[in-house]
């Protein structure tokens, strides 16, 4: 193997490797992330581990000290609707983007294929629960075409680097909601109706109507994560849970049923 190879395959072990412990618990909010420990503990050099602790603080998974090293970042409510918000506008740009550059409604393939298979998965989903991670894989299928479609390779770029950011995503909420409540079913009825509105839109050339769908089919990512927040077994099955302490215990049933009221009356206004 090259030189420059073996070291960004170390790289990104350490990375990997990194965000599976943080994740999974072995480093608390506000900890100090142990260097020496961790080097060891991976099998890597000092040197791939720091640049990927400097790339796990790019994304806001840890946080730079003054004075040298990285402590693991806790997140509260208002840390995670930022991450989700900011994901709606340049997912919201996207789609007026591709709706005002479509040339054709052939490329639009992509979009429908994955919203075809969506619905099979919906269709199963009560009876096959492990159908729920079909369908995480072809949310991410959709979305990242989404962004294709946009023909700007710099708004990409932006979009993915939003989308590593903690929660920004909802696959973690989707995993951890579905097998023990209902009501986010619900949630992912509404999302597969935008992404339908959203394929009519763009084939439309409504660039207005395209943004605002995507916009408010983002936001739908915060009302599945607020009744994960409020529900012990779901909460607990999240990667990352012990991230979310602070915004657990920030959660107000108020709010996300005021959300959730929005978000159902998305299929009557789109």
């Amino acid at each position: 193997m090259a030189r420059g190879n073996r070291a960004g395959s170390l790289t990104t072990r350490a990375t990997l490797g990194v965000r599976e412990l943080v994740f999974g618990g072995a480093f608390g909010p506000g900890e100090r992330v142990p260097e020496v420990e961790l080097a060891e503990r991976l099998g890597v050099s000092r040197t791939p581990l720091r640049i990927a602790l400097t790339t796990l603080a790019h994304e806001g998974l840890l946080e730079r000290l003054a004075g040298g090293g990285f402590v693991v970042r806790g997140f509260s409510l208002a840390d995670i609707a930022d991450a989700i918000e900011l994901r709606g506008v340049l997912e919201g740009t996207a789609a007026r983007f591709a709706a005002e550059r479509l040339r054709s409604p052939d490329a639009l393939a992509p979009l429908e294929d994955a919203a075809a298979a969506l619905d099979d998965v919906l269709g199963r989903l009560e009876a096959e629960r492990d159908e729920i991670e079909r369908y995480v894989t072809l949310n991410e299928t959709y979305h990242v075409s989404l962004a294709a479609l946009a023909q700007s390779p710099h708004l990409e770029r932006t979009l993915a680097n939003v989308k590593a950011l903690p929660f920004a995503m909802p696959s973690g909420a989707i995993l951890a909601s579905h097998a023990v409540l209902p009501r986010s079913r619900e949630i992912l009825r509404v999302a597969q109706y935008h992404h339908w509105a959203l394929i009519t839109a763009i084939r439309g050339r409504e660039g207005t109507r395209a943004e605002e769908i995507a916009r408010e089919h983002a936001r739908l990512s915060r009302a599945n994560l607020d009744l994960v927040l409020e529900d012990r077994e779901a909460l607990e099955s999240i990667p990352g849970a012990p991230l979310l302490a602070e915004a657990a215990r920030t959660s107000q049933s108020p709010r996300k049923e005021e959300q959730w009221a929005v978000a159902g009356a998305d299929t009557r206004t789109f």
